[in-house]
């Protein structure tokens, strides 16, 4: 069994769920934290991850990645690091599988869709639908709505990119139910699961992108700290044909970021004095992350995947599409909510901004292909990049 640094969260002195529970031992031996990991795995918006986009809309290849193969990718990443630093694994590894589960179809483009449409009612952040969905919109339980997660697993979902200072509508809702001290730094826990979060999209983009054709070797190499990794593996493989190294060359950055972040985070923990889960959120600043210098060599490197394969011309078509398509489904519903499924219908809200709120919802949950299916139907086929 690994033993837990002091600074770790501890499921033994977790501060609870919002529905109390009577500990039921047909369930099982495990803690709350795994609990809270196995919640998550059985829900159905984690399921529905396997249709939505990662990078590629609704991808025609079977090998490219879409939100649920990202989610797995990033939980691998948290949980080595978890382990190598002491905190509690399960808890890193439930953040990490839940992170993207607000995610609506089409990526940022069906994001930025429904921010347009909810303009005048609060906005839309899939950060906070995340949370939303996950203590409103799910419903396995008999008794309450959502998956009573932990405080601990809240917190670290709503604040794993650092504090909040003006939480969207949908967060405040959450936080006014459980107070998440939404203005304090997270766990080290949520901290780790958001870097292997950056670990994971800034090296398997790549992957995907060049399998994809749209990102080229030479193009790569123009960033001097992939050039210098690359011409280690070519000499260290020399007699290797050059195609085969791309699985490696991922590898190794990936190696590279997780030493970096180990070294980094337990430097930090030694000069701020942590000691305990309170001070990792007293410490007034991120602990867990990249050093000065990788965070350098990441920005660069986020700043070319932008250029080249986010904003590369095939990208953006299909993104266009694929947010028109949400675009036009508001739209049909909020003149005919009749086009929703029965359910939804009889739970619409009768006035603004629920009523918006309510579709936004509806069309958050959806896939890629669901939403493009529910789009032919109202609207007919149509051509396109997506």
């Amino acid at each position: 069994m690994i033993q837990l640094k002091s600074y770790a969260s501890d499921p033994a002195h977790s501060r609870g769920r919002l529905h109390d529970e009577k500990r039921d031992v047909t369930r099982g031996p495990r803690d709350d934290f795994q609990r809270d990991r196995d919640r998550i795995i059985h829900s159905i918006s984690f399921r529905r991850l396997r249709h939505k986009t990662q990078v590629f809309v609704a991808p025609d290849g079977d090998h490219y990645r879409v939100r649920l193969t990202h989610s797995l990718e990033v939980a691998q990443i948290g949980r080595t690091l978890a382990r190598a630093l002491g905190l509690n694994e399960d808890l890193t590894e439930a953040l990490c599988l839940a992170h993207d589960i607000g995610h609506p179809p089409f990526g940022h483009a069906g994001e930025d869709a429904l921010e347009e449409a909810l303009t005048d009612f609060g906005g839309f952040d899939h950060n906070a639908q995340t949370i939303r969905t996950l203590t409103k919109l799910e419903t396995p339980y008999p008794r309450w709505n959502g998956l009573n997660l932990t405080w601990e697993m809240l917190e670290g979902l709503a604040k794993h990119n650092g504090p909040v200072d003006n939480p969207t509508w949908a967060l405040a809702e959450d936080n006014d139910a459980m107070d998440l001290e939404l203005k304090s730094w997270p766990s080290l826990e949520a901290q780790i699961a958001a870097i292997a979060d950056d670990i994971a999209y800034d090296n398997h983009d790549i992957d995907d992108g060049m399998r994809a054709g749209l990102l080229m070797l030479d193009q790569l190499l123009e960033l001097p700290f992939i050039a210098e990794r690359w011409q280690v593996l070519c000499d260290r493989f020399s007699d290797v044909p050059q195609a085969r190294l791309l699985p490696e060359l991922i590898r190794d950055q990936i190696g590279l970021m997780v030493n970096d972040v180990l070294e980094t985070t337990r430097a930090r923990i030694d000069s701020l004095g942590v000691k305990s889960p309170q001070d990792v959120r007293e410490a007034g600043q991120m602990i867990g992350g990249f050093s000065e210098l990788m965070a350098e060599k990441e920005r660069k490197l986020k700043g070319f995947m932008y250029e080249n394969l986010y904003h590369h011309p095939k990208q953006m078509a299909a993104a266009e599409e694929g947010k028109m398509m949400v675009g036009d489904l508001v739209k049909a519903y909020r003149e005919r909510p009749e086009l929703m499924p029965e359910s939804w219908v009889s739970a619409m809200p009768s006035s603004e901004p629920q009523r918006t709120r309510h579709i936004a919802d509806f069309l958050a949950g959806m896939t890629d292909r669901y939403a493009r299916n529910r789009h032919a139907e109202i609207f007919g086929e149509r051509t396109g990049t997506a």
